[in-house]
């Protein structure tokens, strides 16, 4: 659909009104919403990281990291939608130094969690964060991987209409991250919950220390993974 420039206002609602119709009665939003619940469960860095800080944390704190990772999805999507995406995929270097911080950000959420794993041997009570520290976890965790948003310019634009352009095509995109953020929130929740309960069951010190050398064995995994893929 080609929106068209108008002489009012209230031509200009309407036809911002008619583009937002079409997005969803145009049968297009539907078939986006199941491909982004598939990616939203398929196993990737973001899931394993909810899984493992709710096992560790509890099923609160897990809540709080996917809150995190979804405000991290928004920023990745309102850079997308800018244009801001498409600067970092075309500078090399960029793109690079932002892997880079991913990886030292979590080789340093390993060094964290041996370091707790070994204070839960020498039976100290477990390390309790802050819910603004868990949700500060969740937004370097998603906008230090710039894989993110070379998915959503390589996605999104699969579900724009021909010939939208413009204000209408950055609206779209962020229609579509939203709609993403929402699948994510469900499915991450889902795991938050579910690792948190479980994981609340069998808490003992000696499975906290388990959890967090596993952990920090991940964490060193996913880094490896974030600079060479």
């Amino acid at each position: 659909m080609i929106v068209t420039k108008s002489g009012g206002s209230g031509d200009g609602v309407l036809s911002l009104a008619g583009f937002l119709w079409c997005q969803f009665a145009a049968g297009d939003w539907l078939p986006m919403l199941s491909a982004l619940f598939l990616l939203a469960i398929a196993p990737g860095p973001d899931n394993l990281f909810v899984l493992m800080q709710s096992a560790v944390f509890g099923v609160r704190a897990g809540m709080i990291v996917v809150l995190g990772l979804a405000t991290g999805l928004l920023l990745q999507t309102l850079a997308a939608a800018l244009g801001i995406a498409a600067v970092v995929a075309a500078v090399p270097a960029l793109f690079w130094a932002i892997k880079c911080l991913g990886a030292a950000y979590l080789l340093w959420l390993a060094w964290q969690a041996w370091t707790h794993a070994k204070d839960a041997a020498r039976g100290h009570d477990a390390v309790k964060l802050s819910g603004l520290a868990l949700w500060r976890r969740g937004v370097v965790m998603n906008i230090t991987n710039p894989k993110v948003q070379i998915f959503f310019l390589a996605f999104f634009p699969q579900f724009v209409p021909a010939g939208v352009t413009g204000w209408p095509l950055v609206l779209q995109m962020v229609i579509q991250g939203v709609t993403f953020i929402f699948a994510t929130i469900i499915v991450f929740g889902a795991i938050a919950w579910g690792a948190g309960a479980l994981a609340d069951r069998l808490r003992s010190a000696r499975f906290q220390e388990i959890l967090n050398r596993t952990s920090a064995v991940i964490f060193v995994g996913l880094a490896g993974f974030t600079l060479l893929s």
